[in-house]
């Protein structure tokens, strides 16, 4: 029996010294993760990267449509003097070329999807990491994101984040230019 009324008197104490707890004053802040997603200089710097990497893929395909369309206006108009055998082989020749854009072009979105999303991980961890350092470092003690239905402009630490990554993307191409 005393060991119950122990256990009612220990919920009873930490109850209390909850409520006390949930009556300070906490910190609250909000992120809007895709502002500042969109407008972090890493993610500019991440797209002229993604550019830069498969502009000669891009301009092979592009070389091999011409191709391909320069072969499809000479069958279409030596069609009618062409042998039956020539004809054939032009539009087997046609096919292959036909096949081998849509599986270059299959390959290039492939490839260009999988590095978009490594680059875009990355640079989610970066503004994480750099949401939860400004957080610590003034104080918050929560901070939420993009699931907030409403957030005054007092709370909102999207510029701050932005000033922050800035900052550290300055820094690091300085670092790299020196």
């Amino acid at each position: 029996m005393l060991k119950k009324w122990l256990q009612y008197l220990t919920l009873i104490l930490l109850l209390l010294s909850g409520f006390s707890v949930a009556n300070a004053e906490a910190r609250i802040g909000f992120v809007d993760i895709s502002q500042v997603l969109k407008e972090a200089p890493q993610a500019d710097a991440a797209r002229k990267k993604l550019e830069e990497e498969f502009a000669p893929r891009d301009d092979k395909i592009v070389a091999m449509q011409k191709k391909l369309k320069q072969m499809e206006e000479e069958m279409a108009t030596d069609a009618d003097i062409m042998s039956e055998e020539v004809r054939k082989k032009k539009e087997r020749k046609i096919v292959l070329e036909k096949r081998e854009i849509k599986r270059t072009r299959e390959e290039f979105n492939e490839d260009l999807n999988i590095r978009r999303n490594d680059e875009l991980n990355k640079l989610q961890k970066l503004v994480y990491d750099t949401i939860v350092t400004l957080a610590k470092d003034k104080d918050f003690d929560i901070v939420f994101g993009d699931n907030v239905i409403y957030a005054s402009e007092k709370v909102d630490l999207s510029e701050k984040v932005l000033e922050r990554l800035n900052a550290q993307y300055n820094s690091e191409t300085d670092d790299q230019r020196n």
